[in-house]
């Protein structure tokens, strides 16, 4: 072979070379644009609250394809939920959903979305969410980017026909009912005995009769199987679910612009769809639990006004009373009683 040949095939070998690695870069290029987020719930992934989550990551990971995708790791399996939100903090998951109150010793605002009477959309119209981001993000440390589910009422369910007042009212003085922190209060002022269970127990407790009722939110009465126990609602509905999806901070500046575009675009079109979605659903289990037997309690007119500025007034008053400097920007984006 001569000394030319021998220099064009050497020539040749370095371009081949050349090309191949270029083609490597790229292709790994492309392997790195899309960046994964890690995401945990506070609920069991049967229940209707994480399935609508798991429409929120559907959504996302459709609008980012090749660009960001969310992986849907598990609920309270992975962590106790009201420990979610520090695991998130600290890195060790990159996303959660879940309530916002379970973390209400620590960041008191999260009773502005249990007292709204906006959906998640208006909020974000009116300021309201800029301010809970705030919130979020100097009383626990993550960013929020969601407030899914607006719009889902609670209601008190009683297992026998609680007593009606004189001005058409209800007299639960002396009841034993199931609550949570966020209407101990709104309980008491109706008489009624606060009884502090976790929801696994309630059912056995239900069963027992060891109290009488329950406050929840009629999504996921039937799928916890306690309208089989509570045969009474007492309407009007009160407060809206609180759900928040965050991420961790430093998580959330690793991604591209793009990515958190994508983010940031689904979790406003999906405040939207997931209020929509909750609407339709609490309007068909109401019907299917009252073809089950279920009877509906209507507190009407003045003594309606009363039962709600109760439930209301025991939200805003506890806000307040925490001495938050949100207090004044929230209530004027939230409540419009």
């Amino acid at each position: 072979m001569s000394i030319g040949s021998t220099l064009h095939l050497a020539r040749t070998l370095r371009l081949g070379l050349l090309t191949a690695a270029l083609s490597c870069f790229s292709l790994a290029g492309i392997a790195n644009a899309q960046e994964t987020i890690r995401a945990i719930s506070a609920f069991p992934k049967s229940l209707a609250f994480s399935e609508s989550f798991q429409g929120f990551v559907d959504l996302v990971n459709e609008k980012g394809k090749g660009v960001v995708q969310i992986s849907y790791a598990g609920g309270p399996e992975m962590f106790p939920p009201n420990q979610q939100v520090d695991a998130v903090r600290r890195g060790v998951i990159d996303m959660q959903y879940g309530p916002a109150t379970y973390y209400l010793g620590t960041m008191p605002e999260a009773d502005a979305w249990v007292g709204s009477t906006v959906t998640a959309a208006e909020g974000r119209e009116k300021g309201g969410f800029e301010i809970m981001q705030q919130a979020f993000a100097e009383k626990l440390g993550v960013k929020l980017l969601a407030h899914l589910d607006s719009g889902v009422q609670f209601y008190i369910y009683t297992i026998k026909e609680p007593k009606r007042t004189e001005d058409g009212g209800v007299d639960l003085d002396g009841m034993r009912i199931r609550s949570q922190p966020i209407y101990n209060s709104f309980f008491e002022a109706l008489g009624a005995i606060p009884v502090s269970v976790p929801v696994p127990d309630v059912y056995t407790g239900l069963e027992r009769s060891t109290f009488d009722g329950a406050g929840w939110p009629i999504i996921g009465i039937r799928d916890l199987s306690w309208d089989k126990f509570l045969r009474y609602r007492i309407d009007p509905g009160f407060f809206q679910a609180d759900l928040a999806v965050v991420i961790n901070p430093a998580k959330w500046e690793s991604l591209s612009e793009e990515a958190k575009a994508v983010i940031s675009e689904a979790a406003v079109e999906y405040e939207k769809i997931s209020y929509d979605n909750f609407q339709r659903m609490a309007e068909e289990i109401t019907k299917q639990v009252q073809e089950d037997g279920m009877e509906i309690i209507q507190i009407e007119g003045e003594a309606a006004e009363k039962y709600l500025d109760l439930a209301y007034d025991s939200a805003w008053d506890r806000l307040k009373q925490s001495g938050s400097k949100y207090y004044d920007a929230l209530r004027k984006a939230y409540y419009t009683r």
